[in-house]
């Protein structure tokens, strides 16, 4: 990776990084403007005041302007310009290539729209668990109709299709799931995107290496205004933004690669998401158990059960963040069987620890 490479990705994260903190106090005062706030209560909803809910358009406003500008000024300008007079030329070789995707690039821009009007209209209407998931369901099958979907070894196309559906739809629930305490939802989502944009660039996937950049960037800047004490919330349209991103960049990835010693890399985006997969099925089941309706929201997800052990809430929720990060996701694209399976059993083990914590919490 050249010196060149590494300004490009500092720029397009710094981009997205800087918006979402001029926009985000923006937004925050739209939330009150516009009626977007979430009101406390005295069961599942910790905060004390009424929060403004449109940090999730804040995020994607960020993250698809810094996409545009890129891709409608820059990329046109830098391709009718000279760029070995700069020593740019290993850029300038790639910007055909980047002007190639603007399709893929377009579904993925419609798509994340498409999510964050959905989580609007529940945020403001409280939209019933029913039409949401068929929401969902539409907008992910939109998604790999137009040609974005997963492609793990199966040749058929409808089965990728409804793998595809299946996947974001998951995704998408189990960080609407984990969207639960002050800097969850979007803390994890820095560190997800940023184990992607790692893993695209060290194969050479610039294209998908650069969305993660511009996706964590505009988190990232989000991030201080959602922190503990929050000041804005995500809002079910932010869960459903990022939940959908973290399913569409692994979507857009090659994990496995001739010459890697086993299959095994295609298990990275589980490995990367299983903090969140993992919270989300702990709850499902649990309320299965209970005979609770599974849509229902409650106070017995992992960082609820942290907080009960006697951590402060801040500290809960940055102890996940490494938590999310330990997994040895990135270690599969390079392992042979033996040391896959080491990370693997790694995984089960620290996923096994979180099983006992939160059985602890929850006595």
């Amino acid at each position: 990776m050249s010196l060149h490479w590494l300004v490009v990705y500092f720029v397009v994260f710094d981009v997205s990084f800087v918006l979402a903190l001029v926009l985000t106090p923006i937004f925050r005062q739209l939330s009150h403007r516009w009626g977007w706030i979430d009101q406390p209560d005295q069961e599942r909803k910790i905060h004390a005041q009424s929060m403004p809910l449109l940090g999730g358009l804040a995020v994607f406003c960020a993250f698809a302007g810094n996409l545009l500008l890129h891709y409608l000024v820059v990329l046109p300008l830098a391709g009718k310009i000279s760029m070995a007079a700069f020593n740019l030329s290993d850029l300038q070789v790639h910007i055909g290539g980047a002007l190639s995707v603007w399709n893929k690039l377009a579904v993925l821009l419609v798509g994340g729209a498409w999510m964050v009007g959905l989580g609007l209209y529940d945020d403001k209407h409280d939209l019933k668990a029913g039409w949401k998931l068929a929401g969902q369901v539409v907008i992910a099958l939109a998604v790999a109709l137009a040609g974005m979907r997963v492609t793990v070894f199966i040749a058929n196309d409808w089965v990728n299709i409804a793998v595809t559906v299946l996947w974001i739809v998951t995704i998408t629930n189990a960080l609407n799931f984990l969207d639960n305490m002050d800097g969850l939802c979007a803390g994890v989502g820095v560190v997800c995107a940023g184990l992607f944009a790692f893993i695209a660039g060290v194969q050479g996937q610039y294209f998908v290496c650069l969305l993660a950049l511009a996706f964590a960037g505009a988190l990232l800047g989000f991030l201080p205004y959602n922190f503990k004490p929050a000041t804005i919330f995500l809002g079910d349209a932010g869960s459903h933004f990022v939940g959908y991103m973290l399913a569409v960049l692994p979507v857009l990835t090659t994990f496995y690669r001739e010459g890697v010693p086993t299959h095994l890399p295609v298990l990275i985006p589980l490995l990367v998401l299983a903090v969140p997969l993992f919270d989300m099925a702990m709850v499902m089941g649990l309320r299965f158990r209970r005979r609770q309706p599974v849509y229902v929201g409650d106070a017995n997800h992992l960082s609820h059960r942290l907080v009960k052990l006697g951590l402060p809430q801040s500290w809960a929720v940055t102890l996940i963040y490494p938590l999310t990060l330990g997994l040895g996701a990135t270690v599969l694209l390079w392992s042979n069987m033996t040391a896959a399976l080491v990370v693997i059993v790694q995984a089960i083990g620290i996923l096994a620890i979180v099983t006992l914590l939160e059985q602890l919490g929850n006595k």
